[in-house]
């Protein structure tokens, strides 16, 4: 008897996409509803973005930490249910626009509900939400502490674009009396930080649980790299590759590429791998470890970096100029694998992470993912380009990967469908065996292709769902403003939605029913 590898579907998703009457979506009464629907559609998958805070051009992939969830994804109505939000306070919400998310006038609404909330909390009595508090910042202490002042003395001596190593030379080259003072200081700053990531973790603790209890797993992702000015950064300066003035000496990026014809200059500071081999990759196991916390399944962000990195000069403008640096390879995976055994591992001995290995792959990439014996992704996108050898066509796949329409990169399947040449169109028609030319209607044929393909795993994003155009579309990699910021409104999911979901999910058997047994026919 050899035990079955269930094969699962799922939505992409970002929370913050969510309904909701904040201006953004959150951890509230929508991302319980979006699970229903989940489960409702027979799916057993919900893939996130990165749940840390957002960075420049409100990208989660550029947090202020690693470690830390984001402020702004706390539900409000949740603090009001504690007592520490009134009615008054939220009837001050401003008029957010549905289908977008304002962060120029959510950030400081949102930020200022927390502020309130946590001055209630700190002024109550002592309470069992008191003891819960100091619990979790005595188990989170090892990044909570170095993130919490960090973000105040962000407060205290940043803006207009000051960054860490601007702040007084004795902070921020953390000078032991220098740090120990600022803390007394910035108390007040610090406990109020330290509150929000208490919410966002109790709130996601039980919006998880919540999912799992409907048979439905979270997909995490978690970025390769870090934000330079985050608190990771400033408070590790010898894990990454700086000069002695803690700027970096190159960035990352990749090079030109189906996104850009310079590449993609990421600008995050890249890691000295000789520094993380000497700790064994503690730093690392730690991130992963927190991670697992919020997820069942990890997916890494620009997998291939482990192989090698595309290294950038810091004071190059675009990607161009960079050059290929050996990352550290299956090392780093070895030391996770040893410490975190039993939370990282699952049944069938597989590490619970998935590899985004899209971009420029040479051989040894996919070596080190075999090896490694991670799944791959592969988007239907990128099929059609040229001829039958394409790996991205279904007939090419092994049963080891995760299908997608697109990703949060990519334009939406109507989109996508609507920019293709005619020439481009006749080869979709050709292997999909139909003619329409139909926006909506070819949406739903590249679904159905990749809920029926190999791939172990299936992954539609929502507007691939909701059949949308490009004018919804997540993310457009390299242009600065105005990604990141899409929201779906609860009239435009139909209850047909789900019921099309679910036919073909039980047609191609990623249904629970069809995975009910843990064993397959002796072979």
């Amino acid at each position: 008897m050899t035990t079955s590898v269930p094969r699962q579907s799922g939505i992409l998703l970002h929370p913050t996409s969510l309904p909701g009457p904040h201006g953004s979506g959150d951890l509230g009464a929508a991302a319980h509803h979006f699970i229903d629907w989940l489960a409702a559609g027979g799916q057993s998958l919900w893939q996130v973005l990165p749940l840390t805070g957002v960075g420049p051009g409100n990208s989660p992939y550029s947090s202020p930490s690693a470690f830390a969830g984001s402020e702004l994804l706390i539900n409000l109505d949740q603090l009001h249910k504690a007592g520490w939000l009134s009615e008054a306070d939220l009837a001050e919400t401003p008029a957010f626009p549905e289908q977008r998310i304002d962060y120029a006038t959510v950030r400081p609404f949102r930020m200022q509900q927390l502020r309130r909330a946590a001055q209630r909390f700190f002024a109550a009595k002592k309470s069992p939400e008191h003891a819960a508090f100091a619990a979790f910042c005595a188990d989170a202490g090892a990044w909570l502490d170095d993130y919490a002042l960090f973000m105040a003395l962000d407060i205290a001596y940043g803006g207009d674009g000051r960054m860490w190593q601007d702040w007084p030379a004795t902070l921020a080259h953390r000078q032991p009396d220098a740090v120990h003072q600022a803390q007394r200081k910035h108390a007040g700053e610090v406990n109020f930080w330290k509150f929000c990531q208490w919410c966002f973790f109790d709130q996601w603790a039980a919006l998880k649980a919540y999912a799992n209890s409907r048979r439905v797993k979270i997909i995490g992702d978690l970025p390769i790299f870090v934000a330079e000015h985050s608190a990771d950064v400033w408070a590790n300066p010898g894990l990454f590759d700086l000069d002695e003035h803690g700027h970096p000496r190159v960035v990352a990026g990749v090079p030109p590429d189906y996104f850009s014809e310079t590449g993609q200059r990421w600008g995050n500071p890249l890691y000295r791998w000789s520094a993380h081999a000497a700790e064994g990759y503690r730093w690392w196991v730690e991130r992963m470890r927190q991670t697992m916390k919020l997820c069942d399944i990890i997916r890494i962000d620009h997998f291939r970096g482990f192989e090698a990195y595309w290294e950038i000069p810091a004071t190059a403008e675009t990607a161009i100029d960079g050059k290929w640096q050996p990352g550290p390879g299956e090392a780093v995976f070895a030391a996770m694998r040893r410490e975190l055994s039993d939370d990282l591992i699952d049944e069938h001995g597989k590490l619970k992470i998935i590899a985004e290995d899209l971009g420029i792959i040479t051989p040894a990439v996919k070596k080190l993912r075999h090896d490694v014996g991670l799944p791959g992704m592969r988007i239907l996108h990128f099929a059609f380009g040229d001829d039958a050898r394409n790996p991205y066509l279904p007939h090419n796949y092994d049963a080891n990967s995760v299908v997608y329409t697109g990703t949060h990169d990519n334009d939406t399947t109507c989109g996508w469908w609507e920019s293709l040449q005619p020439h481009e169109q006749d080869r979709v028609h050709a292997y999909l065996g139909v003619c329409s030319r139909n926006a909506e209607e070819l949406c739903w044929y590249l679904i159905r292709l990749a809920f029926s393909s190999v791939a172990r795993l299936c992954i539609i994003p929502m507007q691939d769902a909701l059949a949308l155009d490009s004018t919804h579309r997540m993310n457009q990699p390299s242009v600065g403003e105005g990604s990141w910021e899409w929201r779906y409104r609860r009239q435009q999911v139909q209850p047909w939605h789900a019921e099309r979901l679910a036919d073909l999910t039980r047609v191609y058997g990623r249904d629970h029913a069809s995975n009910r047994s843990d064993e397959t026919s002796e072979g």
